[in-house]
């Protein structure tokens, strides 16, 4: 555990939690849990035991960074890594990777995303040891969640055997992209299948020696641009580099690739795991197995009259709700949602036509 550092990609607008996540105030930045607690500041609460303060890398836009840095307390800056735009997860963890690099050949990471929410933090704890035992034996290693129905929403792993000596792991046979209902249903019976939750465990000089393999130009301008990092040339630099890199998934770019030539294993994980994608989602986990639950967050008043589903709202005015089954709605000074949690995933539709359509100020 001395050679490991953890990376924390914060990025993404979350459009499915429109009008609540914007641009400039994405998802990772609200508590959607009630914890008090915005979800950054949750995942790093729970990375601490596991590596303290000093050895926490967040990744995160520009525009982000008052709001990172009056959230953690006590982050240093150079434990801040800014991204001049969006260029999805290879770019921001393949830069941490490097540069982390730099001073620590040996190092490896972890990078777990800003806005999930995990419910039992100890069985995290050691699902992450044991991975980080296994990346030190060559291998970039995933945290895989056992599913607890056919979701449709998900990637899936598919487990193949025990690799000799360890508790847990398992080596992987395939990625596999979110399945219709029917082979998810199927993979559910089959207990060779894991959610993907998108947490990745490796060495450092693993995963760039990967990324070289198959996104040649991709990692030469990393490796330019972590080069560059707290130097007098950072700034230029990045402003001619960046806008170049290739948007890609680090699913695509390394994990898919490196499991066909047999670098890659899962840990199965039981602990509770939400990537609290919609408002639908929110919902289910605030009610936790309540029947016809309103959940509620933020300050505000209501009255409900046989109503269920979710209330969040940011005005603090009165909202009542009378015979509506899973209703969603989303009050902000700016913008309402109505909704149901059959069609919260159309939400994203909504955020696109408004792009479509000129209305990027309430975006």
């Amino acid at each position: 555990m001395a050679r490991f550092y953890a990376v924390i990609p914060a990025g993404g607008i979350g459009s499915r939690l429109w009008p609540l996540s914007r641009a400039s105030a994405p998802k990772f930045l609200h508590d959607l849990t009630g914890s008090g607690q915005t979800l950054l500041q949750d995942t790093v609460e729970r990375l601490r035991p596991l590596s303290n303060s000093d050895r926490i890398l967040i990744v995160t836009g520009d525009a982000h960074e008052a709001a990172v840095l009056n959230q953690v307390a006590g982050l240093s800056a150079k434990n801040l890594v800014l991204e001049p735009s969006p260029k999805d997860s290879t770019a921001a963890i393949a830069l941490a990777a490097a540069i982390l690099l730099k001073n620590e050949p040996d190092v490896i990471i972890g990078s777990f995303a800003a806005d999930h929410v995990i419910t039992d933090p100890e069985e995290f704890h050691q699902n992450v040891r044991e991975a980080v035992e296994v990346a030190a034996k060559g291998k970039i290693v995933t945290i895989g969640i056992e599913p607890t129905e056919p979701s449709v929403g998900f990637g899936y792993i598919k487990t193949a055997d025990l690799i000799p000596g360890s508790k847990n792991a398992r080596d992987v046979e395939q990625f596999i992209e979110k399945p219709e209902l029917k082979k998810a249903k199927r993979y559910l019976r089959s207990g060779k299948y894991l959610w993907n939750a998108g947490m990745f465990i490796a060495p450092a000089q693993l995963l760039l020696d990967v990324l070289a393999q198959t996104e040649p130009e991709l990692y030469s301008k990393v490796v330019q641009l972590a080069e560059a990092w707290g130097t007098k040339n950072q700034q230029e630099v990045f402003e001619s580099v960046w806008p170049t890199l290739k948007k890609i998934a680090i699913d695509y770019s390394v994990a898919e690739p490196a499991a066909e030539q047999g670098l890659v294993a899962v840990i199965p994980a039981k602990f509770g795991w939400h990537d609290v994608g919609d408002f639908a989602a929110i919902a289910q986990l605030q009610a936790d197995g309540k029947p016809h639950h309103l959940a509620v967050l933020g300050d505000v008043k209501v009255i409900s009259d046989k109503s269920s589903g979710i209330l969040v709202s940011e005005t603090g005015k009165l909202v009542a709700l009378i015979g509506l089954e899973d209703v969603i709605v989303v009050d902000t000074p700016d913008a309402l949602l109505v909704t149901s949690k059959e069609h919260a995933q159309r939400v994203k539709n909504l955020v696109d036509s408004l792009k479509n359509t000129g209305h990027s100020d309430v975006l």
